[in-house]
């Protein structure tokens, strides 16, 4: 599954370099990376590849969060969006905004994120605890997710000036519009640091599926495991909110998408699930910037309009397989 996916998202980014309001030809955007002062060469490496490089890591941290998170908790419908990471993040982030604390640039807007997703799955561990079951989850994630939504749009509505209202606006939506390598130096180690933590646990998650009374006769420390996982949803999806804003379904999909690939074992879906983020984010990343519009549709909603017909899609599944039973 690696194979075909490194591929597809090489094309991805390829076409990541062509699309946009000005038309390039693949001729212009090779002679732009290679180097030069013309204004092809300008739109490329200072507009262009950073988003496209932003689309790629996000993509790909957001799908391995997913995919650790669902096999932390042995639930496939198991998502960073619904326990509330994202909102926190942004959350922590608006708040920062708009009490002057950073600007869009800062160093300390992504360690606001992080820290308000640290916060959440820490609350979602919290109240739910290690072996609550789908409701419980679901309604504490449902619950926290509203309670940093609300927060959110409390900090809009008392923000001190238009500027800061416009910015705050950013997080609400999700966008990779007018990115640079500046939010790459800032987000990019984090993600790093928080991919690294998820992908360390992959021997629990598969232990996992037998239980966690056997994963602890195998050795697994879940202890050790639920606290790594904590901390690289934190570094991962706070500092991918904070530059992106809340871009909400990709932990969903992607994992979903090469599920049936390796026989749904949660130790190997880690890295296909993170190249299927990368793509997916890619993707809705060009069709936000291909798709007519008197302003740049946000990436955020392109992947909402991708990930809801997906989960009615597995509600309809599971209904059909509680009517065959």
């Amino acid at each position: 599954m690696t194979a075909i996916l490194v591929p597809i998202c090489l094309v991805l980014a390829g076409l990541s370099l062509l699309a946009g309001p000005v038309p390039l030809s693949p001729v212009d955007v090779v002679s732009g990376l290679i180097g030069g002062d013309t204004t092809a060469a300008i739109i490329v490496t200072e507009i262009r590849l950073p988003r496209t490089l932003l689309a790629l890591m996000i993509g790909a941290t957001l799908g391995l969060a997913g995919a650790a998170l669902q096999g932390l908790v042995r639930n496939p419908l198991a998502e960073p969006t619904l326990f509330g990471a994202p909102s926190a993040a942004a959350f922590a982030s608006a708040a920062m905004l708009a009490l002057g604390g950073a600007s869009a640039l800062s160093f300390w807007l992504p360690v606001a994120g992080m820290t308000g997703a640290f916060v959440s799955v820490a609350a979602l561990l919290l109240v739910a605890g290690p072996h609550a079951s789908l409701t419980v989850l679901l309604l504490a994630g449902i619950a926290l997710a509203s309670l940093f939504g609300a927060g959110t749009a409390l900090v809009l509505n008392l923000a001190p000036n238009p500027f800061a209202a416009l910015e705050i606006a950013f997080w609400l939506l999700g966008s990779l519009e007018d990115r640079s390598f500046v939010h790459i130096a800032i987000a990019g180690p984090f993600m790093a640091a928080g991919a690294v933590l998820l992908a360390s646990q992959a021997k629990v998650y598969r232990a996992l599926t037998f239980g966690e009374e056997v994963a602890a006769s195998l050795g697994a420390h879940l202890g050790r495991a639920r606290i790594a996982v904590t901390f690289g949803l934190a570094l991962g999806v706070g500092a991918a909110v904070s530059v992106a804003g809340a871009i909400g379904f990709v932990g969903l999909v992607a994992p979903h998408l090469v599920r049936r690939a390796v026989n749904a074992d949660p130790g190997r879906i880690l890295l296909p699930a993170a190249l299927a983020g990368a793509a997916l984010l890619t993707a809705a990343d060009i069709l936000a910037r291909l798709i007519p519009a008197t302003t740049e549709i946000k990436t955020g909603v392109i992947t909402a309009l991708i990930g809801v017909p997906f989960l009615l899609w597995r509600i309809f599944g599971e209904r059909r397989l509680e009517a065959g039973q």
